[in-house]
Protein backbone atom coordinates (compact mmCIF):
# COMPACT_ATOMS: atom_id res chain seq x y z
CA UNK A 1 0.00 0.00 0.00
CA UNK A 2 1.54 3.27 -0.96
CA UNK A 3 1.70 5.43 2.31
CA UNK A 4 -0.49 8.17 1.13
CA UNK A 5 -3.74 5.37 1.08
CA UNK A 6 -1.65 4.03 4.69
CA UNK A 7 -2.65 7.68 5.95
CA UNK A 8 -6.33 7.90 4.35
CA UNK A 9 -7.03 4.83 6.11
CA UNK A 10 -5.78 5.83 9.16
CA UNK A 11 -8.19 8.46 9.18
CA UNK A 12 -10.96 6.80 7.63
CA UNK A 13 -10.44 4.35 10.65
CA UNK A 14 -9.80 7.02 13.25
CA UNK A 15 -6.41 5.25 14.10
CA UNK A 16 -3.61 7.54 15.48
CA UNK A 17 -0.73 6.78 13.60
CA UNK A 18 3.28 8.34 12.92
CA UNK A 19 4.48 9.86 9.46
CA UNK A 20 8.05 9.19 9.05
CA UNK A 21 9.93 10.80 6.53
CA UNK A 22 13.87 10.72 5.21
CA UNK A 23 14.64 14.27 5.95
CA UNK A 24 18.17 14.42 5.01
CA UNK A 25 20.97 12.07 4.05
CA UNK A 26 24.94 12.29 4.88
CA UNK A 27 26.99 10.04 2.77
CA UNK A 28 25.63 6.78 2.38
CA UNK A 29 21.98 5.27 3.22
CA UNK A 30 19.64 2.88 2.21
CA UNK A 31 16.95 5.01 0.85
CA UNK A 32 17.05 8.70 -0.61
CA UNK A 33 15.22 12.10 1.19
CA UNK A 34 11.63 11.79 1.00
CA UNK A 35 11.12 8.17 1.85
CA UNK A 36 8.34 7.63 4.09
CA UNK A 37 7.41 4.69 6.29
CA UNK A 38 3.48 5.28 8.00
CA UNK A 39 3.33 3.43 11.32
CA UNK A 40 0.41 2.86 13.62
CA UNK A 41 0.84 0.72 17.22
CA UNK A 42 0.39 -2.74 15.33
CA UNK A 43 1.06 -2.10 11.35
CA UNK A 44 3.57 -0.38 9.19
CA UNK A 45 3.30 0.83 5.55
CA UNK A 46 6.47 2.00 3.24
CA UNK A 47 9.81 1.90 4.45
CA UNK A 48 12.78 4.12 5.68
CA UNK A 49 15.50 1.60 4.30
CA UNK A 50 15.00 -1.36 6.65
CA UNK A 51 17.12 -2.76 9.54
CA UNK A 52 18.13 -0.98 12.70
CA UNK A 53 17.44 2.36 10.89
CA UNK A 54 13.74 1.63 10.08
CA UNK A 55 13.57 -0.48 13.83
CA UNK A 56 14.67 2.61 15.49
CA UNK A 57 12.07 4.49 13.67
CA UNK A 58 9.25 2.74 14.84
CA UNK A 59 10.18 2.03 18.23
CA UNK A 60 10.27 5.87 18.51
CA UNK A 61 7.06 6.15 16.38
CA UNK A 62 5.50 4.13 18.73
CA UNK A 63 6.76 5.45 21.71
CA UNK A 64 5.29 8.65 20.51
CA UNK A 65 2.29 7.18 20.26
CA UNK A 66 2.28 6.13 23.86
CA UNK A 67 2.88 9.28 24.55
CA UNK A 68 0.18 11.07 23.23
CA UNK A 69 2.92 13.56 21.12
CA UNK A 70 1.15 16.41 18.87
CA UNK A 71 4.18 17.79 18.47
CA UNK A 72 6.59 16.69 15.41
CA UNK A 73 10.49 16.06 16.16
CA UNK A 74 13.83 15.11 14.50
CA UNK A 75 15.59 12.05 15.06
CA UNK A 76 19.30 11.45 13.76
CA UNK A 77 20.87 7.85 13.59
CA UNK A 78 24.38 7.50 12.50
CA UNK A 79 24.66 4.36 10.29
CA UNK A 80 27.93 3.05 11.37
CA UNK A 81 29.31 -0.34 12.84
CA UNK A 82 30.55 1.60 15.82
CA UNK A 83 27.27 3.07 16.37
CA UNK A 84 25.22 -0.01 17.87
CA UNK A 85 21.66 0.42 18.69
CA UNK A 86 18.98 -1.63 20.33
CA UNK A 87 18.36 -3.01 16.37
CA UNK A 88 22.14 -3.90 15.47
CA UNK A 89 23.98 -2.13 13.64
CA UNK A 90 24.15 -0.79 9.61
CA UNK A 91 27.56 -0.22 7.93
CA UNK A 92 26.37 2.27 5.03
CA UNK A 93 28.79 4.87 7.01
CA UNK A 94 26.39 7.81 6.31
CA UNK A 95 23.81 9.17 8.68
CA UNK A 96 19.94 9.38 8.54
CA UNK A 97 17.62 12.58 9.75
CA UNK A 98 14.50 11.20 10.33
CA UNK A 99 11.22 13.53 10.62
CA UNK A 100 8.52 11.93 12.81
CA UNK A 101 5.25 13.12 12.34
CA UNK A 102 2.17 12.97 14.63
CA UNK A 103 -0.75 11.49 13.20
CA UNK A 104 -3.90 11.95 15.68
CA UNK A 105 -7.28 10.57 15.52
CA UNK A 106 -8.91 13.69 14.22
CA UNK A 107 -12.50 15.05 15.36
CA UNK A 108 -15.85 14.02 14.08
CA UNK A 109 -18.77 16.72 14.38
CA UNK A 110 -22.48 15.94 12.99
CA UNK A 111 -24.69 19.22 12.29
CA UNK A 112 -27.92 18.22 11.94
CA UNK A 113 -29.75 21.17 9.98
CA UNK A 114 -27.54 23.26 7.49
CA UNK A 115 -30.07 26.47 7.91
CA UNK A 116 -28.60 29.91 8.86
CA UNK A 117 -26.94 29.27 12.06
CA UNK A 118 -25.96 25.54 10.53
CA UNK A 119 -24.14 26.92 7.89
CA UNK A 120 -22.53 29.69 9.69
CA UNK A 121 -21.49 27.15 12.13
CA UNK A 122 -20.02 24.66 8.93
CA UNK A 123 -18.13 28.05 7.75
CA UNK A 124 -15.98 27.95 11.25
CA UNK A 125 -15.60 24.35 11.93
CA UNK A 126 -14.26 23.72 8.23
CA UNK A 127 -11.18 25.80 8.88
CA UNK A 128 -10.00 22.92 11.38
CA UNK A 129 -8.89 19.73 10.51
CA UNK A 130 -11.65 17.13 11.43
CA UNK A 131 -14.36 15.39 9.82
CA UNK A 132 -17.27 17.03 9.23
CA UNK A 133 -20.47 15.69 8.26
CA UNK A 134 -23.58 18.10 6.56
CA UNK A 135 -27.17 16.46 7.34
CA UNK A 136 -30.45 18.29 6.44
CA UNK A 137 -33.66 16.59 5.20
CA UNK A 138 -34.24 19.63 2.61
CA UNK A 139 -32.06 18.94 -0.24
CA UNK A 140 -31.97 22.60 -1.24
CA UNK A 141 -29.96 23.49 2.01
CA UNK A 142 -27.13 20.99 0.65
CA UNK A 143 -26.77 22.42 -2.84
CA UNK A 144 -23.32 22.99 -4.23
CA UNK A 145 -23.52 26.49 -4.75
CA UNK A 146 -24.96 27.28 -1.18
CA UNK A 147 -22.08 25.03 0.12
CA UNK A 148 -19.61 26.78 -2.14
CA UNK A 149 -18.25 28.89 1.09
CA UNK A 150 -16.76 25.08 1.84
CA UNK A 151 -14.65 24.53 -0.88
CA UNK A 152 -11.57 25.71 0.86
CA UNK A 153 -12.03 23.51 3.40
CA UNK A 154 -9.20 21.80 5.71
CA UNK A 155 -11.73 19.49 7.36
CA UNK A 156 -12.97 16.94 5.07
CA UNK A 157 -16.66 17.34 4.74
CA UNK A 158 -19.09 14.67 3.99
CA UNK A 159 -22.79 15.60 2.85
CA UNK A 160 -25.70 14.09 3.93
CA UNK A 161 -29.15 14.71 2.16
CA UNK A 162 -31.27 12.85 4.45
CA UNK A 163 -35.23 12.49 4.28
CA UNK A 164 -34.93 10.76 7.78
CA UNK A 165 -32.00 12.67 9.25
CA UNK A 166 -31.70 10.07 12.34
CA UNK A 167 -30.56 7.75 10.43
CA UNK A 168 -27.01 9.03 9.69
CA UNK A 169 -26.60 8.74 13.13
CA UNK A 170 -25.66 5.09 12.80
CA UNK A 171 -23.37 5.62 10.42
CA UNK A 172 -20.99 8.82 11.77
CA UNK A 173 -17.89 7.64 13.32
CA UNK A 174 -17.15 6.65 16.64
CA UNK A 175 -17.03 9.71 19.04
CA UNK A 176 -18.74 11.87 16.42
CA UNK A 177 -19.82 15.61 18.36
CA UNK A 178 -23.94 15.64 17.47
CA UNK A 179 -25.31 19.26 16.69
CA UNK A 180 -28.88 18.89 16.50
CA UNK A 181 -30.10 22.83 14.64
CA UNK A 182 -32.76 21.36 12.33
CA UNK A 183 -35.83 24.01 11.26
CA UNK A 184 -38.54 21.10 13.03
CA UNK A 185 -38.81 20.63 16.54
CA UNK A 186 -40.45 17.18 15.69
CA UNK A 187 -37.14 16.51 13.61
CA UNK A 188 -34.93 18.06 16.77
CA UNK A 189 -37.25 15.62 19.51
CA UNK A 190 -36.55 12.82 16.70
CA UNK A 191 -32.83 12.96 16.44
CA UNK A 192 -32.27 13.77 20.31
CA UNK A 193 -34.49 10.52 21.24
CA UNK A 194 -32.36 8.30 18.44
CA UNK A 195 -28.92 9.99 19.57
CA UNK A 196 -29.59 8.57 23.06
CA UNK A 197 -30.25 4.93 21.69
CA UNK A 198 -26.70 5.43 20.34
CA UNK A 199 -23.62 4.74 22.74
CA UNK A 200 -21.15 5.63 20.27
CA UNK A 201 -21.25 9.24 19.74
CA UNK A 202 -19.35 12.02 22.23
CA UNK A 203 -21.66 14.88 22.93
CA UNK A 204 -24.78 15.89 21.81
CA UNK A 205 -26.19 19.57 21.79
CA UNK A 206 -29.37 20.79 21.29
CA UNK A 207 -30.12 24.16 19.40
CA UNK A 208 -33.30 26.26 21.39
CA UNK A 209 -34.25 27.99 24.62
CA UNK A 210 -34.62 26.59 27.85
CA UNK A 211 -38.50 26.20 27.71
CA UNK A 212 -38.15 24.18 24.48
CA UNK A 213 -35.23 21.75 26.49
CA UNK A 214 -37.90 21.70 29.30
CA UNK A 215 -40.65 20.23 26.82
CA UNK A 216 -37.82 18.08 25.57
CA UNK A 217 -36.50 15.82 28.28
CA UNK A 218 -40.15 15.54 29.85
CA UNK A 219 -40.94 13.91 26.07
CA UNK A 220 -37.71 11.95 26.67
CA UNK A 221 -38.49 10.78 29.86
CA UNK A 222 -41.86 9.35 28.07
CA UNK A 223 -39.90 7.34 25.31
CA UNK A 224 -38.48 5.94 28.23
CA UNK A 225 -35.28 7.21 28.34
CA UNK A 226 -33.38 7.32 32.20
CA UNK A 227 -32.80 11.00 33.59
CA UNK A 228 -28.82 10.04 33.20
CA UNK A 229 -29.12 9.70 29.46
CA UNK A 230 -30.91 12.67 29.03
CA UNK A 231 -28.09 14.46 30.77
CA UNK A 232 -25.91 13.78 27.75
CA UNK A 233 -28.00 15.94 25.81
CA UNK A 234 -26.49 19.84 26.47
CA UNK A 235 -29.39 22.71 25.50
CA UNK A 236 -28.80 25.72 25.14
CA UNK A 237 -25.65 25.08 23.03
CA UNK A 238 -22.55 27.27 23.25
CA UNK A 239 -20.07 29.00 25.12
CA UNK A 240 -22.50 30.89 27.75
CA UNK A 241 -19.86 33.61 27.93
CA UNK A 242 -20.34 34.33 23.79
CA UNK A 243 -23.76 36.81 24.27
CA UNK A 244 -25.87 36.81 21.63
CA UNK A 245 -29.05 35.50 19.11
CA UNK A 246 -28.17 35.96 15.52
CA UNK A 247 -26.33 33.49 13.36
CA UNK A 248 -23.08 33.88 13.30
CA UNK A 249 -23.13 34.54 17.09
CA UNK A 250 -24.69 31.66 17.86
CA UNK A 251 -22.13 29.37 15.67
CA UNK A 252 -18.94 31.30 17.53
CA UNK A 253 -20.49 30.20 20.62
CA UNK A 254 -21.23 27.14 19.35
CA UNK A 255 -17.91 26.41 17.95
CA UNK A 256 -15.86 27.71 20.85
CA UNK A 257 -17.38 24.98 22.72
CA UNK A 258 -16.82 22.54 20.63
CA UNK A 259 -12.96 23.50 20.30
CA UNK A 260 -13.22 22.29 24.01
CA UNK A 261 -15.30 19.24 23.94
CA UNK A 262 -11.85 18.78 21.25
CA UNK A 263 -9.20 19.23 23.66
CA UNK A 264 -11.17 17.35 26.25
CA UNK A 265 -11.08 14.10 23.93
CA UNK A 266 -7.36 14.74 23.26
CA UNK A 267 -6.49 14.48 26.92
CA UNK A 268 -8.30 11.63 27.60
CA UNK A 269 -7.05 9.34 24.43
Amino acid sequence: MHWTEAVARLRRDRVAGVLVTVADVRGHAPREAGAKLVVSATDTWGSVGGGNLEETAIARARAALDDRATASETLVVPLSEKARTDHGRQCCGGEVTLLLEPLPVVPAVAIFGVGHVGLELARILARHDLELHLVDSRAGQLADDRLACLDDALAAVHVHHAPVPELVLGSVPAGTHVLVLTHDHAEDFALCDAALRCSHLGTVGLIGSAAKWTRFRQGLRVEGHPEADIDRITSPIGDPAIVGKDPATIALATAASMVASFARDRARR
